[in-house]
């Protein structure tokens, strides 16, 4: 399979027309358990300009024992980073999509206080729908792009941010319920997590309103 490395042309050419471009991704959104995550990073033009971290990508693409680095480099890389979180209550209480939607506007909102001003910037978002704007952002320019983790470096910074975060966090997670093995599947659908699940039943952390046992097993 040919890698695909991102680039930065998009933004170069959004960055002639605003003053920043936010890019946002998210990570977790079909996992059994634990919250979805979307990372959010701003790219200035000076940034624009730099050379793309080394070993920068989609974070699915990215090595485990190189996402650490990777996303430490990438948040050096960007103007600022942030990660916004929509709990697994959430996801039950209003729906995947609109918890997606808050994550995001969580995000964004953290990167206010490094001093970004999203009104001013375009917001490049992975995938065909916006969910940002319905679960309230108003007054942001948001603009999906289909494969942005892909071939956006900027979205790409924001993916293996988001992934390395809630990565640490099901890790911590795993030690309140080690039975289910969130260390190695980070709530994703595995047999040994289905076996934990049919044995123990759910806990306070998984998605509860989900047909968790119908969904198909990653590995």
């Amino acid at each position: 399979m040919t890698v695909v490395e991102p680039r930065l042309t998009l933004e170069r050419r959004l960055l002639r027309e605003y003053p920043l471009v936010i890019a946002c991704d998210e990570v977790g959104r079909g996992a059994l358990a634990g919250p979805v995550a979307v990372g959010a990073v701003a790219v200035d033009a000076a940034r624009a300009r730099r050379r793309v971290p080394e070993g920068l990508r989609d974070s699915k693409l990215v090595p485990a024992a190189r996402r650490a680095d990777v996303a430490a480099r990438a948040a050096g890389w960007v103007e600022a980073s942030s990660v916004g979180w929509a709990s697994a209550a959430e996801v039950d209480e209003i729906g995947i999509i609109r918890a997606l939607g808050l994550a995001a506007l969580r995000a964004v909102t953290q990167l206010r206080d490094h001093g970004v001003v999203p009104e001013e910037a375009i917001v490049l978002l992975d995938g065909n729908h916006d969910y940002i704007t319905p679960a309230g952002g108003t007054g942001l320019n948001v603009r999906p792009v289909v494969k942005a983790d892909r071939d956006c470096a900027s979205a790409a910074a924001a993916s293996v941010i988001a992934k390395v975060a809630r990565d640490g966090l099901m890790t911590q997670l795993h030690d309140e319920a080690p039975d289910y093995q969130w260390v190695r599947n980070k709530g994703y659908a595995s047999l040994e997590h289905r076996a934990a699940i049919r044995s123990l039943g759910l806990s306070a952390h998984h998605r509860a309103s989900w047909a968790i046992m119908d969904a198909p097993t990653l590995f």
